[in-house]
């Protein structure tokens, strides 16, 4: 989950797809604070950066990332895979990393 700042007007949800990483859901306004709510509930990692949040947040759920951003993209997830062995299994699951 990425959101833009301690204040965010914007949050971007990313899953690994089978071929790149990709939009899960986008929230605006209002719903930003619910959606980073069940995220925490979830323990689901939530990373900070508002120029990715707002490159991200054109894009429509389901939409792979383009392969501009796959480094900004590998970035927040090397960051996931470090500190969440949820997400270290869901990848090592996936046969995309080998630890």
């Amino acid at each position: 989950m990425l959101k833009s700042d301690d204040n965010p007007d914007k949050a971007v949800a990313l899953e690994y797809g089978k071929l790149a990483p990709r939009v899960l859901s986008v929230a605006r306004g209002n719903l930003v604070k619910k959606v980073l709510q069940i995220a925490d509930d979830k323990g689901i990692t939530i990373y900070r950066d508002k120029d990715l949040v707002e490159v991200l947040s054109v894009l429509k759920p389901g939409e792979e990332i383009p392969e501009k951003l796959f480094k900004a993209v590998a970035t927040v997830m090397a960051y996931c895979y470090n500190i969440n062995d949820k997400f270290k299994e869901k990848i090592m699951e996936s046969g995309r990393i080998n630890d």
